[in-house]
C-alpha cells in the first residue's frame, strides 16, 4: 500500500532559505511534496483555494511583507477549515516575544532557522515524524520551541 504523499507549505520571502529548505527537505527522501509562496498574503490565498486538499503541515516565517507571519497565522487559526494543519513557525529570530505571541496565536511549534544544513535536515525530520494529534493533545509551552 503507498502512503500519501505528506503536503508541506513553505512560506518565507526569501529565496536563499526556501532553497535551503528545499534541498534539505529533498535530501531526507521522505514521502512528502513541497509548495513554495512568498507571503503571508500568497498562503491565505492558496489555503483557501485548496481547502479540501491543502498542506498538511506549513512553515511560516514571521518577517515578510504584504503580510508577515504573525498576522498570517492569526488569520489561518481563525478559519475552523483549518484547524487540522500544523503550523510550524520557521524564523530567524529566537526573541521570546515572538515565541510568546506565535504560541497564542495558536502555532504547534516554533523552529528557529537552524544555520548548518545538517541542524536543517535533523529539525525538519523530527517535525515531519512527529505525532500531531499526539502532540496536539498534550500541547504545552514547554515542548513549543524545537530544540536540535
Amino acid at each position: 500500500m503507498k502512503m500519501e504523499k505528506l503536503k508541506i507549505l513553505l512560506v518565507d520571502d526569501d529565496e536563499d532559505d526556501r532553497q535551503f529548505f528545499a534541498d534539505a527537505l529533498d535530501s531526507l527522501d521522505m514521502n512528502t511534496e513541497l509548495v513554495q509562496l512568498t507571503d503571508g498574503e500568497a498562503c491565505l490565498e492558496y489555503m483557501n483555494l485548496y481547502k479540501n486538499d491543502g498542506p498538511n503541515l506549513l512553515f511560516l516565517d514571521l518577517n515578510m511583507p504584504i503580510m508577515n507571519g504573525f498576522q498570517c497565522l492569526e488569520r489561518i487559526r481563525q478559519q475552523a477549515e483549518f484547524n487540522d494543519v500544523t503550523i510550524a513557525i520557521y524564523s530567524t529570530s529566537g526573541a521570546e516575544k515572538d515565541i510568546d505571541e506565535t504560541f497564542n496565536k495558536g502555532a504547534n511549534i516554533y523552529l528557529k532557522k537552524p544555520a548548518s544544513f545538517q541542524d536543517l535536515k535533523n529539525s525538519l525530520r523530527q517535525v515531519i515524524k512527529t505525532n500531531w494529534t499526539y502532540q496536539k493533545n498534550d500541547f504545552s509551552k514547554e515542548n513549543f520551541l524545537l530544540k536540535v
